[in-house]
């Protein structure tokens, strides 16, 4: 049930994102900045947690819950080091994240030749 529930929520963001594409004048780099802040405020009322539980990694993969971790990751300093420890914090939780897709990209963009 935990894979159905994870296709189904992950899938379902999917859509989402494909149909602003395909329906407004949105860019994919507007649709994704979107899609972040969306997950930032979905966590901050405390439902993107709700929707993490219900659906696990489904809710994990998506550009949304890139939003959440920089919200949790806020939120997480200003408890501990108060307001001036936001940028800290940001940069901690997110940082093996963003230090991955950039090392992947350079790799994949060392192996494959672009067509153009």
């Amino acid at each position: 049930m935990s894979y159905i529930l994870s296709m189904l929520v992950c899938g379902g963001i999917c859509i989402v994102g494909q149909l602003l594409y395909d329906n407004t004048k949105l860019t994919p780099g507007h649709i994704t900045s979107l899609f972040v802040v969306t997950g930032a405020l979905l966590d901050s009322f405390g439902i993107y947690d709700v929707l993490l539980k219900v659906s696990k990694v489904g809710a994990s993969l998506p550009i949304t819950s890139f939003g959440h971790s920089l919200m949790h990751a806020g939120m997480e300093s200003v408890s501990e080091k108060g307001v001036l420890g936001i940028a800290a914090g940001l940069f901690n939780m997110t940082s093996i994240g963003i230090t991955s897709a950039i090392l992947f990209a350079f790799l994949i963009a060392i192996i494959f030749k672009p067509k153009s």
